[in-house]
């Protein structure tokens, strides 16, 4: 009788650890800021003559499981020129100096906060191509607002949560603060430096996870 129980016992111990040893351990969600993100371009409109010059230069790229800048060719998910934001996947619109694309990033704006954006919807996400970018160019179409003269101020449009599926398939939210070095509370187009992306952003770094 002793030797049953015993056996008995011994079975659930090794039951119970290999339960153990197979429950999937998650990883915590990363929630983060990052600040001054410079995206310097070339050409574009002349303030002063109003003559327009092709725009160049690279696109600043950025990782969302390092939470760094990168210079990868490959292992880039959002990238910044100007007020240009581009994903690693799709096509190139076919300007000067964007990077390749060899992921599989998408995009799309959604309309909330950070704290309602709680759920990826899946047939929403975009890419790049030829035609265009999954993040649309130009004040009031994307992410931002243009006042004209005579204070010229790009600013981030309230509400707008850009969500993304990573260029290996994990996903990301990100909420930009600011087009300007240091993120002034009232920025000044003639005194504050522009192309600096002040931003939140977390990070879902579970394979096949959907929700933040």
């Amino acid at each position: 009788m002793r030797k049953t129980i015993t056996y008995i016992t011994l079975l659930s111990l090794i039951l119970s650890s290999c339960s153990k040893d197979d429950e999937v351990q998650l990883l915590d969600i990363v929630s983060e800021s990052f600040e001054n993100l410079y995206a310097p371009q070339n050409g574009g409109v002349n303030p002063r003559t109003g003559q327009f010059t092709p725009i160049s230069g690279e696109f600043t790229k950025f990782n969302f499981s390092t939470g760094q800048i990168t210079t990868s060719e490959t292992d880039w998910d959002v990238a910044f020129r100007g007020t240009d934001i581009i994903v690693n996947g799709g096509e190139s619109l076919g300007t000067i100096d964007e990077p390749s694309r060899t992921g599989n990033a998408a995009v799309y704006i959604a309309s909330g906060t950070m704290l309602s954006v709680v759920e990826v919807d899946l047939q929403s996400l975009s890419q790049d191509s030829t035609s265009g970018y999954a993040i649309p160019s130009g004040g009031g179409n994307g992410w931002y607002t243009y006042q004209g003269p005579p204070v010229n101020i790009i600013s981030p449009t309230p509400g707008k949560i850009l969500v993304f599926r990573t260029f290996d398939g994990k996903y990301a939210k990100m909420e930009i603060l600011s087009y300007y070095k240091d993120a002034p509370e009232s920025p000044d187009a003639f005194t504050d430096e522009s192309r600096y992306y002040t931003f939140n952003y977390e990070y879902q770094p579970n394979e096949g996870i959907t929700n933040f």
